[in-house]
């Protein structure tokens, strides 16, 4: 018998029109001034008008044969970004990968293979009875390199936390201290990962005294600048990165800071050579035993996808029809608008910050003063967290703005991540009024502090 199935329905352009708005009003309104709360941000319309092309034609882009102009775009687009990051033109390699996390993870497989030879095709034998491999870390690193070392084998239990400064940074002092106690506890640290531009603050760690250290006790040194590296095209705020030429490895996500869609992750590497140790396999159906002028294109030795998708195109379009300055102007209003925000919040008693801004997210709570009828008295520890956290609930459910928040020395705090270039001080300025409706409302409630 033929097996039966229905016919091909007829296009419905209404049923169209019905997913699109829906698609549309259920996600996060990226591109309305009330959007304050994550790093992903509205896209250059131009871009999405690639990206759309990339969709329907639709060329892997890990391999010269299957897509040739993406994979000539990378060498393009490395060669410009890295005017900007400085290393030694002709050595340096660069590749894409979807997302940042991916990118931490095979820029510490690189660095695993790299200082731990063998342990690619042998594992943790080949380590067996010599001191436990481990990763140096900022104390509020992203979760994927968390991730990345349970996935590499190493451990999390592996992970050697340094300590932060007031400002959120790693103390390069301090993580000396920790490396020399790492060291008494048995455990050989092989890589360094720093922050340009940490996920809960913002926080640009001292890259240069950190390329000091890792130079000094022979350890790889990533630097996941996922958010931040994106500051590197712009005249103003390069410094905050001082000493990115002296990298191994860098993570650049351009669906955050140069606003493509999303994913469009860069990660480069300071000797291209070694960006080959982190996959070390032979596979006839994709790697060509004969290398010519076109499979020196070829990105699927350096990463983990083979079929990827050809996410280089949206960043390159927009950077050869407008330039440098389309990225460099927005990013500085919005970090020079987080400025003034915190500036505001300094000149208001009822809002305390836990730090300064360095780019574009700001952190802070509302503290005010006068709790139980007693004049000048203020919330601290649990009491404190709860509010915060509550505040952040209600002004998400309210609908006008959407913000997040994070924790810093164990106390929730309200986060705001300036992505929209159509954001002012007096949205911001609204923003703080509906915190204060809402905390006030909490106080006087049940839900309040304190009364749980």
């Amino acid at each position: 018998m033929t097996p039966q199935h229905d016919t091909v329905a007829a296009f419905d352009e209404e049923r169209l029109a019905g997913i699109i708005d829906l698609y549309i009003r259920t996600g996060i309104q990226v591109l309305s001034p009330g959007y304050m709360g994550r790093q992903f941000s509205g896209v250059v319309p131009l871009a999405g008008v690639i990206d759309f092309v990339s969709s329907m034609v639709s060329q892997p882009a890990s391999f010269y044969e299957a897509g040739q102009l993406p994979n000539a775009v990378e060498r393009v687009m490395a060669e410009e970004l890295n005017r900007f990051i400085g290393y030694a033109p002709g050595r340096f390699t660069m590749v894409t990968t979807s997302g940042g996390s991916l990118a931490n993870l095979t820029a510490l497989l690189a660095a695993r293979n790299e200082k731990l030879p063998g342990y690619w095709s042998q594992g943790a034998s080949a380590v067996r009875g010599q001191p436990r491999p481990a990763i140096a870390v900022g104390a509020d690193v992203h979760y994927s390199v968390a991730r990345a070392a349970g996935v590499l084998g190493i451990g999390d239990a592996q992970l050697v936390r340094l300590p932060l400064n007031g400002r959120q940074q790693i103390d390069a002092a301090g993580a000396r201290a920790a490396l020399a106690a790492a060291e008494r506890h048995n455990l050989r640290v092989f890589c360094l990962v720093a922050s340009a531009g940490s996920t809960s603050v913002g926080a640009f760690d001292p890259l240069d005294d950190l390329a000091d250290l890792a130079a000094e006790k022979d350890l790889w040194l990533h630097v996941d600048g996922a958010h931040g590296a994106s500051l590197l095209v712009s005249d103003a705020l390069r410094g905050k990165l001082r000493g990115i030429e002296r990298a191994d490895s860098l993570t650049w996500d351009a669906h955050k800071m140069m606003f493509v869609p999303a994913p469009c992750t860069m990660l480069f590497y300071r000797n291209r050579e070694t960006a080959l140790s982190a996959f070390r396999q032979k596979a006839s159906y994709v790697f060509d035993e004969e290398q010519d002028i076109y499979t020196a294109f070829d990105s699927g030795g350096k990463n983990f996808e083979c079929t990827k998708r050809p996410m280089i195109m949206t960043l390159w379009a927009l950077w050869a029809i407008y330039g440098r300055s389309l990225f460099a102007e927005k990013i500085e209003y919005l970090c020079r608008l987080t400025g003034e925000a915190h500036a505001i919040l300094r000149d208001d008693p009822d809002f305390a910050t836990p730090h300064r801004p360095e780019a574009n997210i700001l952190c802070f709570r509302y503290h005010p003063a006068g709790f139980g009828g007693k004049p000048g008295k203020r919330l601290d520890g649990k009491a404190l967290h709860r509010l915060q956290v509550a505040i952040r609930n209600r002004v998400k459910s309210a609908g006008n703005f959407f913000i997040s928040k994070v924790d810093i020395d164990g106390v929730a705090a309200l986060r705001v991540v300036m992505m929209n270039h159509r954001i002012t001080t007096e949205h911001f300025r609204m923003l703080l009024s509906e915190i204060k409706r809402a905390g006030q409302d909490l106080i006087a409630s049940d839900e309040g502090p304190g009364k749980a």
